[in-house]
């Protein structure tokens, strides 16, 4: 089984062509990526694939709308969270799955809450990485972020973290002007009051030096079966790949599935 190049397949959804890959056979876990990444990049690259896979786990993950191998629309008002949910739960019922571990990371997360407010049945766990309390509360001024990306060229670009985004973008040949839109609506946030009203099991992992997450622990107070995970000495960027993060996943899914059995 290739846990390093897998083979990508595509789906329709809500007017797009989206780009998915499906690997191995055990219980499914559904992988969401963030904001100008990709499910390579977000995903196998880091060696969430392997881990999880050779684990046992079906590992599922789709690029998102804007993002990768799927459409690009260049519209702000297709980047509604609730509009990615659903080609993440539509994902889900092509391939006949009728429930899935949901794990996000940052936008990704953000994405998976709505998939629980919008299809709890579809969730049997979450994992939240990258994000804390900022689903709710927000997290700094990302405005910048889309005007760096529709500058001419990072030359002209002098917001430190619109620098970051826009050499990330450039070095993964985005299409920057559809991340623009992305990020412009890709940030709805979440009410206090809807995340409180999400049961399924969560694990929310956050790095200690991330400054754009906001709190794992004052959101998992607000949930109703959710644990936080300090991720020692880790920023937003460098978290997702982290060996605690990735030990600490695997963990709580055998929990889980200790608590149904």
């Amino acid at each position: 089984m290739n846990f390093n190049l897998p083979d990508f397949d595509s789906f329709s959804h809500d007017g797009l062509d989206l780009a998915y890959f499906d690997v191995g056979n055990g219980e499914p876990i559904l992988l969401i990526h963030g904001f100008a990444s990709t499910a390579s990049v977000n995903w196998v690259h880091p060696g969430w694939l392997k881990t999880l896979g050779e684990a046992g786990y079906r590992v599922i993950a789709l690029d998102n709308r804007g993002h990768g191998k799927s459409d690009k629309p260049h519209d702000p008002e297709r980047y509604y969270p609730r509009l990615m949910a659903g080609d993440a739960a539509a994902l889900l019922d092509h391939l006949g799955i009728e429930s899935a571990h949901v794990m996000g990371y940052s936008m990704g997360a953000r994405i998976a809450a709505n998939l629980a407010l919008a299809h709890p049945e579809k969730v049997r766990s979450l994992v939240f990485g990258g994000l804390g309390i900022a689903l709710c509360d927000g997290a700094g001024d990302w405005d910048p972020i889309a005007e760096a990306l529709r500058a001419p060229s990072l030359d002209d670009v002098t917001h430190e973290r619109g620098r970051m985004f826009r050499a990330f973008a450039d070095q993964t040949r985005s299409d920057r002007i559809a991340l623009a839109a992305c990020i412009e609506t890709s940030r709805e946030l979440v009410s206090r009051e809807d995340v409180g009203s999400i049961a399924a099991p969560t694990l929310i992992g956050v790095g200690t030096r991330d400054d754009l997450a906001g709190s794992a622990q004052t959101l998992a107070g607000l949930m109703q079966n959710a644990r936080a995970l300090d991720i020692p000495n880790r920023d937003h960027m460098l978290a997702v790949g982290d060996k605690v993060f990735k030990q600490a996943v695997l963990d709580f899914l055998k929990d889980v599935a200790d608590t149904k059995n």
